[in-house]
């Protein structure tokens, strides 16, 4: 039998004999037939990169030998077709690019090495901000803002995009980078030097996973690992287990796509799928279109896995003919994923892979839902929101309560607002946002929001102008079919106008709240709630007024701004009143399933695609006018307080310094579980009594110049200090929420980055505990690069999540992970020891260490540098020293 991961190239069609294709087998082989579709990817790109394809243990039989190679470490190096990148990660990672230049050239190498060598695509959409609303020039005054406030951070892009060959920016106002990977990016199968190949993908973007839905691999990478992929490092990774999720039945009318992922996120997360693919399949997935199974994939990261594969079907295809993508491209695409057995027909159950394991949902059992109040996996029902709620307010602080008094409960705080008298209570919506990639990309409930607004008004209901309401979409395509349909002035009468092409609310740039409004839920000290049709509704994360958030639906946004209130029962109380004194119920106005594909079969045309898409690098003014440098080295300016040299590489030799033991290090934070990237490192505003505030401050700055942590990521002098500076930070050394932690040689509780600079001058070196599920949430490196600034050495954890365990690992950081059974609690570890971490002279993957305790005791943790690969980065200090002394030699 011939070797089925041989290349064989072979004529795609007769008459095109210089087009040829990568053929991973003939389906000679029964076992690779049985492979996961997304398996099969994975090797492809391995193989086609690599020249040696299993780096380690095993061979082909064990690849074949699906059931075995799951449980030995069999790594293959993945280098995907391409990278993309969004500005708050890619800002970052171009100032690394122009200090490593500088490394390399003090190192004696080509300084010019330092570049892309894979096509990356950096789409700007996560500056603007919800500064304006509720008004017509709401865009226009948001983007203008954006421009005042990022105007260096702009240029200096721009000179990336001149300086690195390979390297595409898409200028704001674009839209969101998953949804425009989506709609005009992804080819889904690359042609590239005359071969065909499946397309592949890795972002510096948790949510890279949403393009999974249209059946490329892809998924959410720091941008510590990025770098290194984009100067031709492959990917080291075991091979992964994978998950099959079958899917059956069909959805109920009333169920949206966003219900649905809701539903898979907590599902899946009660499975346990971190470090795992997930490969959905069943006839449950033909009756998806493209926009739900990418709202589906986008929310991966919630869920915990690497990807969420959909494999190419009919339906993808006719997905890339409708977002106007080339007729004949797209036919030669259908022929090549023919001919090698990759054309997925869901309703064919003898095309069903092999899995790890399976596990099922009926579509018919889905119901309306929401998630929250505080992570994106807490799903409720609508119907028991209520209750959910108000159960919620007593419950003991945590995930799931607010410990407010029984008295308090229904505490009510009057207030002025615009000549009127409101009241505000716990469970009044403040935020109301239809925002971010994961919905806006599906036209399905973009128009049933649209539908719902254009009865809402018909009916005569309003919303209270008090809510911050917005519609952030994510492309201009939204705004052309929203407008095109006629609901767009349906939605802006309810205060839904569009403000802007970007994440916005959904990253915390919500903008603020009227201080009227702020002063009544600060007086009451009110459970506030934001409402958003987002993925991430993590503490502190929408906006520091709002303690709770929900994600909804974008029509179930709309309603609860009706209603105005997080307490209603929409099957028993009505959203409204109109005018003739009429009681107005949410299934009054709730559009049918029908109502809504109809509409979207006239509206959503590939003419509207092909528009937008074909003026999108040159479309914004602003953009084109900027003048960037254009020196292939960076000329940098002391006085920048957006983009500074970073001090990763000082002091960098070609030798390599021998990993010590870590001795006697104190505990700078002490955490439970779900610590996530956001709490580690804020991207949300800056607080005016912050470390980062007070530098800004001593450089002259106002508090309204202070812009965003995300924005600032090209500074690492206000990074270190928003480290650990998310308001909302539970410490477990502090008996109250906030950013700070106890110095234990003074006794005294400062602020995080101060008590970090007083270990770091006695020379003192520092670590972390923390619980399950440590750095879930955002692909931010800065969750790495921040802790590894205040003198960081290693993180003592439960489990991680594995976007931030790479990270720790790129920035040499030990990940540490207790043993099995074991954690703070059972080993006795109150956080006030000082800890010795030993560390071998010879280290192989996953080894257990001792941890020496200054009390007498010891014990073991696991080392989790999951391969030779990562433990070569961690010789090197890094992943970018690594790439530094290669590219140097």
């Amino acid at each position: 039998m011939s070797n089925p991961f041989a290349r064989i190239v072979e004529p795609l069609d007769p008459k095109q004999p210089l087009k040829k294709f990568f053929n991973l087998s003939k389906l000679e082989d029964v076992r690779y037939a049985r492979l996961p579709f997304s398996i099969r990817v994975l090797l492809e790109a391995a193989i086609r990169n690599c020249d040696e394809f299993l780096v380690k243990k095993g061979d082909v039989e064990n690849i074949l030998n699906w059931k075995v190679v799951q449980h030995k470490n069999v790594e293959v190096p993945f280098k995907p077709a391409r990278v993309i990148l969004q500005d708050f990660t890619g800002v970052p990672a171009v100032v690394d690019f122009a200090a490593m230049r500088d490394a390399v050239k003090k190192l004696g190498g080509d300084p010019e090495k330092i570049n892309p060598i894979c096509p990356a695509d950096l789409v700007i959409d996560h500056s603007i901000q919800v500064d304006f609303n509720r008004r017509a020039d709401s865009l226009q005054k948001n983007q203008d803002l954006e421009f005042e406030r990022n105007k260096e951070r702009f240029e200096f892009l721009k000179w990336g995009s001149q300086a690195f060959k390979n390297m595409r920016i898409i200028p704001p106002g674009s839209g969101i980078i998953h949804q425009v990977n989506l709609e005009y990016l992804a080819r889904v199968v690359m042609d590239q030097d005359g071969y065909y190949y499946p397309d592949s993908v890795v972002g510096t973007d948790s949510h890279t996973t949403m393009i999974d839905g249209l059946g490329v691999l892809g998924w959410g990478v720091g941008g510590i690992e990025a770098e290194a992929v984009m100067l031709g490092q492959p990917i080291s990774m075991v091979l992964p287990e994978v998950v099959g999720y079958k899917l059956l039945g069909n959805p109920q009318p009333l169920v949206t796509s966003t219900d649905i992922v809701l539903t898979i996120t907590k599902h899946l997360r009660q499975v346990g799928v971190v470090g795992k693919f997930v490969e959905f399949f069943g006839p449950g997935v033909a009756q998806l279109s493209i926009a739900d199974r990418a709202t589906i994939a986008n929310m991966c990261p919630e869920y915990g896995a690497t990807a969420a594969y959909f494999p190419v079907d009919d339906i993808s295809i006719g997905y890339l003919i409708q977002t106007g993508r080339d007729k004949e491209k797209v036919m030669c695409t259908k022929k090549y994923l023919e001919a090698v057995g990759m054309l997925r027909d869901f309703k064919n159950s003898s095309q069903d892979p092999d899995f790890t394991q399976v596990v099922e949902l009926d579509l018919h059992t889905v119901v309306p839902c929401c998630s929250g109040p505080k992570r994106p996996q807490d799903k409720v029902a609508v119907s028991d929101m209520k209750k959910d709620f108000e159960t919620c307010l007593g419950a003991k602080q945590g995930f799931k309560g607010f410990q407010i008094a029984p008295e308090q409960h229904n505490t009510v705080v009057k207030f002025h607002f615009e000549g009127r008298d409101f009241e505000l209570a716990h469970g009044s919506v403040v935020i109301a946002a239809i925002t971010s990639c994961t919905n806006t990309s599906n036209p399905s409930v973009m128009l049933g929001a649209g539908l719902l607004a254009k009865k809402a008004v018909e009916a005569g209901l309003t919303v209270k102008p008090y809510i911050k309401t917005s519609l952030s979409p994510g492309s201009g395509v939204v705004t052309y079919y929203l407008r095109e349909s006629g609901v767009m002035s349906y939605l802006s009468q309810l205060g839904f106008d569009v403000v802007g092409y970007g994440c916005m609310t959904c990253i915390g740039n919500s903008g603020p709240l009227p201080e009227s409004v702020v002063e009544a839920i600060t007086q009451g000290d009110l459970v506030a709630v934001g409402v958003l049709s987002g993925n991430r509704n993590f503490e502190g994360r929408v906006h520091p007024n709002t303690r709770a958030n929900y994600l909804a639906s974008p029509p179930l946004v709309i309603a609860y701004a009706i209603a105005g209130t997080i307490r209603i029962d929409f099957e028993k109380e009505p959203l409204g009143t109109n005018a003739s004194g009429k009681k107005i119920f949410l299934k009054d106005i709730w559009p049918t399933r029908n109502e809504i594909q109809a509409v979207e079969r006239q509206f959503v045309i590939p003419g509207m695609f092909k528009e937008v898409y074909q003026k999108i690098e040159t479309v914004n003014k602003s953009w084109n006018a900027l003048d960037a440098p254009s020196d292939k080295l960076y000329t940098w300016n002391p006085k920048s307080t957006y983009i500074k040299s970073p001090p990763f590489f000082d002091g960098l030799t070609l030798a390599l310094q021998t990993p010590k033991t870590i001795e006697d290090a104190y505990v700078l934070l002490n955490f439970g579980d779900s610590v996530t990237t956001d709490h580690i490192s804020p991207a949300g505003n800056i607080a005016r009594n912050s470390p980062a505030a007070r530098y800004l401050t001593s450089r002259g700055l106002t508090p309204r110049e202070f812009n965003s942590y995300g924005s600032r990521r090209g500074n690492d002098a206000v990074m270190a200090r928003g480290t650990f500076a998310n308001i909302r930070l539970v410490n477990k050394f502090i008996n109250k929420q906030g950013p700070q932690t106890i110095h234990f040689p003074s006794g005294e509780t400062l602020d995080v980055f101060d008590a970090a600079e007083r270990y770091k001058q006695a020379g003192h070196p520092l670590i972390v505990l923390a619980g399950k599920e440590y750095g879930a949430g955002s692909s931010r490196d800065w969750a790495a690069k921040g802790p590894f600034l205040l003198g960081v050495k290693a993180v003592l954890a439960e489990s991680y999540e594995r976007i931030h365990r790479s990270n720790l690992v790129g920035m040499g950081v030990i990940p540490l992970q207790y043993l099995p059974g074991e954690d703070a609690g059972t080993l006795g570890l109150t956080g006030r020891e000082r800890y010795t971490i030993i560390i071998p002279e010879k280290l192989k993957p996953q080894m257990n260490i001792h941890i020496k305790l200054d009390t007498g005791k010891t014990f073991q943790a696991i080392m989790r540098f999951d391969t030779d690969v990562e433990l070569t980065y961690f010789h090197n200090g890094g992943i970018l020293n690594y790439m530094i002394r290669k590219m140097a030699s």
